[in-house]
């Protein structure tokens, strides 16, 4: 099976309203993103999102906001693709399904709910200072943590590649 010619997209969420820590982290993960030449897919609005571009686009990257509503100008300026749902929060799953892996940083509900569809899709999911789960009261590993930025980055590249060579091996199995 041939290479995609397609650059990797990164899905990275949170919340709209974090503390100053959460900003300055999904700036440079936004730009360590671009370094590597990997788009940024993100809600498109405030906070973490709006962080995350800026970084990005410092860095001379390209990104994309799911938007929730139907107005291009809600974007923030950040933005170069804006993708106008009409959803509100059900675009969250478009978020997630956007990206190869996903990076979330810090966050409130609705990012909770982007991680459980993400996990629930068998996404990767790198956690940055957000969330995390226990089920019967046993901690759930599901989520990769990073240490930093860079870390997450990392950790989030190499858990999409090697999920989609995971997927090409089924799918060549299937095929042969």
């Amino acid at each position: 099976m041939k290479a995609s010619h397609r650059p990797l997209i990164i899905s990275v969420i949170g919340g709209g309203f974090p503390p100053p820590k959460a900003l300055r982290q999904a700036e440079e993960v936004g730009r360590e993103l671009a370094k590597r030449g990997i788009v940024v897919v993100c809600g498109g609005l405030t906070g973490v999102m709006e962080a995350v571009c800026r970084g990005a686009k410092e860095a001379g990257g390209l990104t994309i906001g799911i938007l929730p509503d139907d107005e291009p100008d809600s974007a923030n300026p950040y933005v170069d693709i804006p993708v106008c749902t009409g959803l509100s929060y059900a675009r969250n799953i478009l978020v997630v399904k956007t990206g190869r892996a996903i990076i979330a940083i810090d966050g409130s509900y609705g990012t909770m709910s982007e991680i459980g569809h993400a996990l629930a899709e068998k996404l990767p999911v790198i956690g940055l200072d957000t969330w995390s789960f226990s089920i019967n009261g046993n901690h759930d590993r599901a989520i990769i943590r990073a240490k930093d930025p860079v870390d997450a980055v990392e950790k989030a590249i190499e858990a999409a590649k090697a999920r989609d060579e995971r997927l090409k091996s089924a799918q060549s199995r299937l095929w042969s």
